[in-house]
């Protein structure tokens, strides 16, 4: 969006606004009895609140009424087992947005071949990038509609997603072949046909860069760097208490936008990816990973022989790996793969993650010391000994175990494992 300073401003104000209604919410819910909390009693709560505080009312009234909403659906997300209980929302951690749950309002015209016009309560007309054709005019109808949009702030500025209802044919059931799909660090998508999907930046870069600066260019590594120097040089004039100088937030604002950059080419391949796997594919088998548990790092342990010290147990290396692993995003990837699937005619299944990565393909033989490299398997059955790629491998054995009948399905926020009648789990291939 391409917004003048006073409307900039603005929007920033309805954001903050926003999140000050979400923290007036979760107090009043803390507060308030069991009996009490209605939806009801919270609207009426929230419109006085308006009424007393005048720096809520620079948030539209249709705004606050979906920060309502949201934070109820919030609360039934977390009794369905969806997600944790909904907390308070920092000034600098939680994500800038703005709902704007009516359509009409917006009143959207095209007005070039790249740029259109929006309307935004409260601030006025503002122009956004018109990268995908809208129901505006004569193609928008009941069935085919704009019904609302939603701001969103990140490092390179404030863009705009619409929401658009339409209908969707009923899609005929994918022809496609059976794949399985192991999600790894060293191949992002291996798969059980002996393709992958690579995005082409190592994990682990050897000058020393971090494993989530792999998205930028070495241009804009080496001024990531720079920039990362100059914000350290500039932290240590600060005294204890004193508010961050100007100078350091506009250092922090450059690297906020280059972290911003790396994370939406990172989403733009995953988007590429997924959609190019749902049309080739009928039945796509992923693994059922906990990746909150995954990425748990031990603690270390007190050495008792030299008191004070602690043992090295590996958590610096594990805490590398986690960093790796978070940053190829595997539950967004399933996440896209799941509606995509399902537009094309094709299914998502789940299976059990454990031993996938340490059981041979060829032969079934289980053994933790199979995988001696991250990238290398290797058979110890003296009577097979197959050699091959780490990640094609667990590929396989997850295509082998939707095929046995062994299929995750998740039921009060865990997984349980089916297993087909009659079928039963078996060892060699």
């Amino acid at each position: 969006m391409a917004l003048s300073p006073a409307e900039f401003q603005g929007m920033d104000d309805q954001a903050h606004a926003a999140r000050t209604m979400w923290n007036c919410l979760h107090s009043w819910w803390q507060m308030m009895p069991k009996d009490k909390r209605s939806l009801a009693a919270a609207d009426a709560a929230i419109r006085q609140a308006r009424k007393d505080l005048d720096y809520l009312g620079k948030l539209p009234a249709q705004a606050a009424q979906a920060v309502l909403k949201t934070y109820f659906q919030a609360w039934k997300n977390c009794w369905g087992g969806r997600a944790d209980a909904p907390n308070f929302k920092g000034r600098f951690r939680s994500v800038m947005s703005v709902d704007i749950p009516q359509g009409r309002d917006l009143q959207i015209k095209r007005v070039h071949r790249r740029w259109g016009m929006v309307n935004i309560p409260k601030v006025g007309r503002v122009r956004f990038r018109w990268t995908k054709d809208l129901p505006v005019g004569k193609t928008a109808n009941t069935d085919h509609r704009i019904t609302g949009a939603r701001l969103v702030k990140d490092g390179l500025g404030w863009h705009i997603a619409f929401r658009i209802t339409t209908l969707e044919r009923t899609p005929q059931p994918h022809p496609g072949p059976e794949v399985g799909i192991d999600m790894g660090v060293s191949i992002p998508l291996a798969l059980s046909d002996g393709n992958h999907h690579d995005h082409g930046r190592p994990p682990r870069l050897s000058d020393g860069t971090s494993d989530r600066d792999k998205w930028l260019s070495p241009d804009e590594k080496a001024k990531l760097l720079r920039l990362e120097q100059r914000a350290a040089y500039r932290k240590t004039f600060r005294k204890p208490k004193e508010k961050t100088s100007r100078r350091l937030h506009r250092t922090y604002d450059q690297i906020r936008a280059l972290r911003a950059k790396a994370t939406r080419r990172s989403i733009d391949w995953q988007h590429k990816t997924t959609t190019a796997l749902a049309e080739q594919y009928g039945v796509i088998v992923v693994e059922d990973l906990h990746i909150t548990n995954m990425a748990k790092t031990p603690a270390p342990k007190p050495d008792p022989e030299n008191n004070g010290a602690y043992l090295r147990n590996g958590a610096k290396a594990k805490a590398g790996l986690n960093r790796s692993s978070l940053q190829e995003a595997w539950g967004r990837t399933v996440t896209m793969l799941t509606y995509k699937t399902a537009r094309q005619g094709g299914t998502l299944v789940k299976v059990p993650a454990p031993y996938t990565s340490q059981r041979c393909s060829a032969c079934g033989f289980l053994t933790p010391g199979s995988r001696e490299t991250q990238a290398l398997f290797v058979c110890k059955n003296p009577d097979c000994g197959w050699t091959g790629n780490a990640d094609h491998n667990g590929a396989r054995n997850v295509l082998h175990l939707y095929r046995i009948g062994h299929v995750a399905i998740p039921a009060a926020g865990r997984a349980v494992v089916r297993r087909t009648r009659g079928v039963k789990p078996v060892t060699a291939r």
